[in-house]
């Protein structure tokens, strides 16, 4: 029995979430699974992923085979990079110390990334609110300018009026 990680579909259509599972590889893609070990949700900006790591381990560990795309996310995540450092650890390069230290650091560079895309993406989103209240706030001016223009021809015509009726009655 061939055993996968791979991507399960859920979701409406055109809005898609998808569950990271560890199914037999013979299984239709959203029928019987072994194990539900992560979600994916491809909508948002960056895309989340809720990840059981351990459970991932233990499954590429005892020989699943990730799906291309899964591939991408169990790299992503440090589950690819973590088995790599266990593969050292297991063949006497590395300590276990060095280990979680590598490991660890590998973490906080990937945040880092993570937190400034997040910060990339919430600027450049205000950045366009800000352009659209400026030019809401040109629309409103030019509105208030036009009304204006059309109050003080109103008050004329009204002065004029009242004066050729003053005219007439003398």
């Amino acid at each position: 029995m061939p055993v996968r990680i791979r991507l399960q579909r859920r979701g409406r259509k055109r809005h898609a979430i998808y569950s990271i599972v560890a199914a037999d590889g013979r299984a239709p893609r959203d029928g019987k699974f072994i194990e539900k070990i992560g979600v994916y949700n491809p909508n948002t900006n960056p895309a989340t992923v809720d990840l059981k790591f351990d459970r991932a381990m233990y499954w590429l560990q005892v020989g699943a085979q990730p799906s291309d795309t899964c591939n991408n996310i169990l790299k992503r995540e440090g589950v690819l990079y973590k088995k790599h450092l266990l593969r050292g650890q297991k063949k006497g390069a590395l300590t276990a110390e060095q280990v979680e230290e590598k490991f660890a650091e590998w973490k906080a560079l990937r945040e880092a990334k993570v937190s400034d895309t997040k910060n990339k993406v919430r600027d450049v989103a205000k950045k366009e609110e800000d352009k659209k209240s400026e030019a809401e706030i040109k629309v409103n001016e030019a509105r208030i300018a036009k009304l204006a223009k059309e109050r003080a021809v109103l008050l004329e015509s009204e002065k004029a009026e009242e004066e050729t009726v003053e005219n007439t009655e003398n």
